[in-house]
């Protein structure tokens, strides 16, 4: 029996890592599946938690208003140590770039328990740069002991850093195995939100575009707003204050912008499948909104995710007015554009990764069917240097 611990804080690791949870437990009387969660993010987690009917054994419910990143890792590592030591795990699995996973990994590197990094890999190559969550996959990645990378380049990243072969996997992203499930499900919910026939989805909240950066990303989209074109936008506004302020400081009474809080996952789903297009300064809704066929448009100046921009579904267009008004209303009026991005391959799985992120966990443990790293790959599909 492998006793795994999951570690996770904030809304996108929650929903990628449900599907992985839920495999975990449907290997019952091989593995006995613990979640902890740190509650980086507090109300944003809880909707996930409901939607995808997870409970946490342990919370540890760190959140405070407008905390900095080093608060939070001090109260994770304070916390976690504690946890771990109670609850003995065989392996901690954390997830993504979050300081939540960064510091899950330290506390787990001193108690001496493996790490299993889900979503590794992913590297702008640029420190600070998106700030911090480069830095903090880059220290997950240096401390596991399995890494699950979502594709070929994010493994290739990996070795060049002289991690063993032996522990990566190539199994797609866990963010495409939850949104077929919800997006798939034709008792969610819609959106609710009263727009008209088209509009641009927009999500900005990363901690280097605070200030001046956001600033200029509201700016274009009033004047977006204002075009002729008659587009409408809706902005799920981040629950943190500098993010409020800004937005609603900018962007508030316009007929045509519909600033909303963040909505659960099913809800936020649907405002996907039915917007024209996707603006957004997140990491996620880069692997997520290609796989609804819409294109998206980046928010920042690199991407840890260089597989969609070469596969032709998502633009980086970084934080100036003039060049975010012009990309939106170039995909608004040019049908040809619009549509080889619609149309474009997503590279980042199939559905299935969360099945073979518990198959690696069970072979390594000697307690499923023995396979190699290389069977991940071998023998499935090729397409835009992505394997799965």
């Amino acid at each position: 029996m492998i006793r795994v611990l999951s570690v996770f804080g904030t809304r996108p690791e929650a929903i990628k890592m449900a599907p992985v949870i839920e495999e975990l437990a449907s290997r019952e009387g091989l593995i006995e599946s613990r979640v902890c969660v740190t509650g980086q993010h507090r109300e944003m987690l809880d909707q996930v938690l409901e939607i995808f009917r997870i409970t946490p054994d342990v919370d540890l419910c760190v959140m405070t208003d407008d905390q900095p990143p080093w608060r939070v890792a001090t109260c994770v590592l304070e916390g976690l140590d504690s946890v771990i030591a109670t609850e003995n795990p065989d392996l901690i699995l954390v997830h993504g770039d979050t300081t939540t996973t960064m510091a899950a990994s330290l506390a787990a590197f001193y108690r001496k328990i493996p790490v299993g990094h889900v979503e590794a890999g992913l590297r702008t190559h640029s420190l600070y740069t998106p700030f911090p969550e480069e830095m903090n996959r880059r220290v997950a990645d240096s401390l596991s002991s399995y890494h699950f990378a979502p594709t070929v380049r994010a493994r290739q990243n990996l070795l060049d850093e002289r991690i063993s072969a032996g522990s990566i996997y190539v199994t797609g992203n866990t963010v495409i195995d939850a949104l077929l499930e919800i997006a798939g499900d034709p008792h969610a919910p819609s959106h609710g939100i009263p727009v008209g026939d088209r509009y641009v989805l927009v999500t900005a909240h990363r901690r280097e575009n605070f200030g001046r950066p956001l600033e200029d990303i509201c700016r274009a989209l009033r004047i977006v707003a204002d075009d002729s074109l008659g587009i409408d936008v809706v902005y799920p506004v981040h629950l943190n204050p500098r993010v409020r302020e800004t937005a609603h400081a900018l962007l508030s009474g316009h007929e045509r912008i519909h600033l909303v809080d963040p909505m659960p996952y099913e809800r936020f789903v649907d405002l996907m499948k039915n917007a024209a297009i996707v603006v957004t300064d997140s990491g996620g809704l880069q692997e997520e909104a290609p796989a609804l066929g819409k294109p998206v448009l980046v928010l920042r100046n690199e991407t840890e995710r260089p597989e969609a921009v070469e596969s032709g579904t998502v633009r980086i267009v970084g934080t100036g007015v003039e060049t975010i008004v012009d990309e939106i209303s170039a995909l608004l009026t040019d049908d040809e554009l619009y549509e080889s991005m619609a149309n474009a391959v997503n590279p980042y799985g199939d559905g299935r990764a969360s099945k073979r992120i518990v198959d690696a966990i069970e072979s390594a443990y000697g307690v499923g069917k023995a396979m190699r790293p290389p069977d991940f790959v071998a023998g499935e599909r090729d397409t835009n240097r992505c394997l799965w």
